[in-house]
């Protein structure tokens, strides 16, 4: 249990860091080009990462498939949602378009099912 509140902890510091260097790149450059990308790294990377660690922490969750299904999904939703987006802004050209936009979508798919499975871990409690 604490192993994944540490990992999620971690992976939420890095969040944080990256969301702070590019809003401070913002606000320096004067450009809002990465206001997206800044605010879904802080909103889900750091905010949401954090309270999942938290919960890991405070709570006792059955710590079976459920939950590291949850931590995993949430691991790599963030990182593709964010990731993701940021590849479907700057539209690199070494990439095809549909290939931005898949991983834009399977990224932000996978984070959405790490709501599902938060949601249903809620329910369970180690006996």
């Amino acid at each position: 249990m604490n192993n994944y509140s540490t990992l999620l902890l971690r992976l939420s510091a890095l969040f944080a860091l990256i969301g702070a260097f590019l809003g401070s790149h913002m606000a320096g450059a004067g450009s809002y080009a990465f206001r997206p990308i800044h605010a879904h790294l802080l909103v889900v990377g750091w905010l949401t990462l954090f309270a999942w660690a938290v919960y890991y922490k405070v709570f006792t969750p059955k710590m079976g498939i459920l939950a590291k299904l949850h931590v995993y999904s949430a691991i790599i939703g963030s990182i593709g949602l964010t990731g993701g987006m940021a590849i479907f802004i700057f539209k690199p050209v070494f990439l095809p378009e549909a290939v931005n936009t898949m991983i834009y979508i399977v990224g932000g798919s996978i984070l959405l099912l790490s709501f599902l499975f938060f949601f249903l871990l809620t329910f369970t409690k180690e006996k």
